[in-house]
């Protein structure tokens, strides 16, 4: 069964949680600049990483997310690494497909490849010029897309500027493509752009779900009602918010302000297709995001 085969189902599909933070959870070095790209330089750090998809799979997860956040040449070239983005790049996704093999189901499971801003996914005052995302991004896809992916997840997305850009490159290799954006409190795009105004430009051009993510999760309600009433009810939807905050130095901070039972009572009122979580978010909170939707 196809991505979008299921996606035309009527149960909701889980996506798995954070894999950033959880790798330091299991102790992983996730410092700056290479963030969670630092688990796939060595063979230890990959066994955990696998361990994680694993663990997401085992917790009731239909889709996990390759550990591709950062392993694009701008996100590597500070510690030298540049040149080995196409290769980082395969590794994570045989990684992710490794996870699946490993673990039997009989559901199927796909693998999502992760593309996230050039520069901070904070900073949309950081943002590249067109022609920068174009030539930066269009490699980023063909490396995902070569490397076998089931979807391409355009996640964390601070401009529909940026969004769109990528999402025109990856719409025409025929993957299919689902984009998520990171909101304010009051539920718009980082930049201060509606994200009734992106949805206008990004369902023309055959996107295949549309989102919010890495948001706290009480703050999701509102830009999900937004999504849900410029895309009408039955286009799809996708959220996954976060729990801790974002650090300079470290990268994230995790806390416990949303125990797995407590983000469940917020997510299970959320009008979407997919449901997971991002950074904060433990393979325990999708066992009660499973458990929940049965």
């Amino acid at each position: 069964m196809t991505f979008l085969t299921s996606l035309s189902q009527p149960r909701q599909l889980i996506l798995d949680g954070a894999t950033g933070t959880e790798l330091n959870r299991r102790g992983v070095d996730t410092g700056l600049p290479l963030w969670s790209a630092n688990a796939l330089l060595n063979d230890r750090d990959a066994k955990i990483l696998q361990d994680i998809h694993e663990d997401y799979l085992s917790a009731g997860a239909d889709i996990i997310t390759t550990n591709t956040f950062r392993t694009h040449r701008r996100a590597l070239a500070p510690s030298g690494n540049a040149d080995h983005a196409p290769e980082l790049t395969c590794r994570a996704v045989d990684i992710a497909r490794a996870a699946i093999v490993s673990v039997k189901s009989d559901s199927p499971k796909f693998v999502a490849g992760s593309i996230s801003t050039l520069e901070d996914c904070y900073r949309p005052d950081l943002v590249p010029p067109d022609d920068a995302l174009r030539a930066e991004h269009s490699e980023r896809v063909r490396h995902l897309v070569a490397c076998g992916v089931d979807l391409v997840l355009i996640e964390t997305i601070n401009t529909t500027r940026e969004a769109i850009i990528i999402a025109k490159l990856a719409v025409v290799t025929g993957t299919p493509v689902v984009v998520s954006f990171v909101c304010d409190r009051e539920g718009k795009i980082l930049s201060g752009e509606t994200l009734t105004e992106a949805a206008n430009q990004l369902l023309p051009l055959g996107i295949s779900a549309i989102g919010v993510n890495c948001g706290p999760t009480p703050n999701l309600a509102k830009p999900l009602a937004e999504l849900q009433s410029a895309c009408g009810k039955d286009f799809p939807l996708i959220a996954y918010g976060n729990i801790g905050y974002a650090d300079e130095k470290v990268g994230w901070v995790n806390t416990d302000s949303e125990n797995p039972k407590a983000y469940c009572e917020h997510a299970l009122h959320w009008p979407v297709k997919i449901v997971g979580g991002c950074c904060g978010t433990t393979p325990e909170h999708i066992v009660q995001l499973k458990s929940a939707l049965k």
